[in-house]
C-alpha cells in the first residue's frame, strides 16, 4: 500500500490543547484565589501591628503603675523611729505641712491631677524613687524625697526634690510619630475613713475634697491614654478613642501591708 493510501486510512485525531474560554476561566480562578491570599496577608499584617501596638501600650502602663505604686506605698515612711519622727523626717516645705505625706491638686478637664509623694530613707535602705534609684549616700541620717507625678503633652512625668522633671512614660503629643503611646490624663482619688479614725476606706475623694492629708489610706490612680488603634475616620469608629487603666495602692504607713 502506497504511503498515500497508508495516511488516508489512519483515523483523524484531534489536537489536544486549551481554548480561549478555558484559558480565560483559568485565569479568572488564579487572580481570586491570589486576592484572597493578599487579603489574608493584609489580614494578618492589620492583626499583627495592632497586637504590637496595645503590647506597647499595655508595657509602658505596667510601667507607670509600678513606679507610682512603689512610691505610694512608701509614703510618710521615716528610719528609726526611736530617733526621728514624722515631723523631724518630713518637715514644712512649701504647701507641705510638717510631718505631711501627700498633696495633690485636681483638675477634671485633660491632663488631670498631679500628685506629690513625700518619705525618708536612709542609705542602702532599698527604697526606690520616682527616677528608679534608691539613697546610696552612705549617710545614716534620713534623706528626705519628694515624688510630685504629673501629665504633661501626652507624657507622665516626675519631678524629684524640685528637679526639671523627667518622662517616665509616654510620646510627646506634637510628635510625628504615628501610633505613639500618648497619656492623656492622669486622675487620683483619696481613700480615707470619713470618721478619722481606723484604716478601713470608706470613701474616695478628689484632691479638693480630703480634709487631712495624713489620714489618706490609700490612693486609687487612673491613668488614661489615647488609644492607638483609634481612627477618626474608620467607619463607625469602632474603637474607643481612650483606653483607662486602674490600681488602688495601700499606704503601707497607714495599713501596715
Amino acid at each position: 500500500m502506497s504511503e498515500h493510501h497508508l495516511r488516508a486510512a489512519m483515523p483523524h485525531r484531534r489536537q489536544a490543547g486549551f481554548t480561549l474560554v478555558e484559558i480565560l476561566v483559568a485565569l479568572l480562578i488564579g487572580l481570586f484565589l491570589l486576592g484572597g491570599l493578599m487579603t489574608l496577608v493584609q489580614d494578618n499584617r492589620r492583626t499583627f501591628s495592632s497586637q504590637n501596638l496595645l503590647s506597647q501600650l499595655q508595657d509602658s502602663e505596667r510601667l507607670a503603675m509600678t513606679i507610682m505604686t512603689d512610691v505610694i506605698q512608701s509614703a510618710g515612711y521615716f528610719p528609726d523611729p526611736t530617733t526621728n519622727t514624722a515631723v523631724s523626717a518630713l518637715p514644712v516645705a512649701g504647701v507641705m505641712a510638717a510631718g505631711q505625706p501627700f498633696f495633690g491638686t485636681y483638675n477634671a478637664a485633660a491632663p488631670g491631677d498631679t500628685l506629690t509623694v513625700r518619705y525618708a530613707t536612709t542609705t542602702g535602705d532599698t527604697i526606690i524613687n520616682c527616677t528608679g534609684s534608691s539613697n546610696t549616700t552612705g549617710n545614716v541620717a534620713p534623706l528626705l524625697y519628694s515624688n510630685v507625678f504629673s501629665v504633661l503633652n501626652g507624657q507622665l512625668l516626675c519631678a524629684l526634690n524640685g528637679a526639671p522633671a523627667v518622662p517616665l512614660v509616654g510620646t510627646v503629643s506634637a510628635s510625628a510619630i504615628p501610633n505613639a503611646i500618648i497619656v492623656n490624663r492622669l486622675s487620683i482619688l483619696y481613700g480615707i475613713n470619713s470618721a478619722g479614725t481606723g484604716t478601713n476606706v470608706d470613701t474616695y475623694v478628689n484632691a479638693a475634697g480630703v480634709a487631712n492629708w495624713n489620714n489618706v489610706i490609700s490612693v486609687k490612680i487612673t491613668l488614661t491614654f489615647n488609644n492607638p488603634l483609634y481612627s477618626a475616620t474608620a467607619p463607625g469608629n469602632p474603637q474607643p478613642q481612650y483606653l483607662t487603666f486602674q490600681r488602688v495602692v495601700s499606704v503601707m504607713n497607714q495599713t501596715g501591708i
